[in-house]
């Protein structure tokens, strides 16, 4: 990990009707670097990460990519910039394999359009590329699986393999463990370290688990009513008296 932030907030803000759902954020996030973001319900973390990857547009305020202004940058412009998106609900196609919807992700990535009516050949560079992340999140052996019978857990590792065919930057996980069944959540925790630290992803994940996000991440942002309640190690966070205030006065 480096000092040089990949992703940069700078004074971003959101108000409609003169409410403030995103009030004046600024944060920085170096290469390599695994940050989770947490608060309660409603303090504005999804809202974060939509402004983030575009699919809403700031009232004030600044995102930039590697230094790259892309505030004013479509949601594709910024995919294909680097920034990839996972969100609390499935978007998988059901009816198609494992394999199938990864190489629909590749073929995008490459280019190719994500068009059900073009199939890449197997063996071709599509095909090559979904394969080796479908190697990565542990799901090559459910490859001819259909995608509408994986469990919540390994359809959130599809996902996850479908974002990492386009080689984004920085990785985007809105509530990764929303809905996976408990016998789930220790693999697809150990697919986003892996992801992490041996491939060098950046990553921002909203999560409630507090225990996944403790044991994940480089440093936790507390949101609370749109404001960046604190930025630091999970350490100094978890015993921040403000933070626990946060959460109605329970320690965190």
């Amino acid at each position: 990990m480096t000092d040089r932030p990949v992703l940069a907030v700078a004074g971003l803000d959101l108000a409609i009707g003169g409410a403030h759902i995103i009030d004046d954020v600024t944060l920085e996030v170096a290469e390599g670097e695994m940050i989770g973001v947490i608060g309660p319900n409603g303090a504005g973390k999804t809202t974060l990460f939509n402004l983030i990857s575009g699919l809403v547009r700031p009232t004030g305020g600044r995102v930039l990519l590697a230094g790259e202004d892309v505030t004013g940058s479509s949601v594709d412009a910024r995919a294909r910039a680097g920034i990839g998106r996972t969100f609390q609900t499935s978007s998988l196609f059901a009816g198609l394999t494992v394999r199938e919807n990864a190489r629909l992700a590749a073929q995008a990535a490459l280019g190719g359009g994500a068009s059900l009516l073009r199939r890449p050949r197997r063996g071709d560079v599509a095909d090559r590329v979904a394969s080796e992340r479908l190697e990565q999140v542990g799901l090559a052996a459910r490859a001819e699986t259909f995608a509408g019978g994986l469990s919540h857990g390994d359809k959130r590792k599809l996902e996850i393999a479908m974002l990492l065919a386009a080689d984004p930057r920085v990785i985007l996980l809105d509530e990764p463990m929303a809905g996976v069944g408990s016998a789930d959540v220790p693999g697809l925790v150990e697919v986003i370290r892996t992801v992490h630290r041996e491939h060098g992803r950046t990553v921002l994940m909203v999560e409630h688990h507090m225990d996944v996000v403790l044991g994940l991440v480089d440093r936790v942002a507390v949101m609370h009513h749109g404001s960046l309640l604190a930025l630091d190690t999970p350490e100094k966070v978890m015993a921040d008296p403000t933070v626990q205030s946060a959460y109605l006065g329970a320690p965190l």
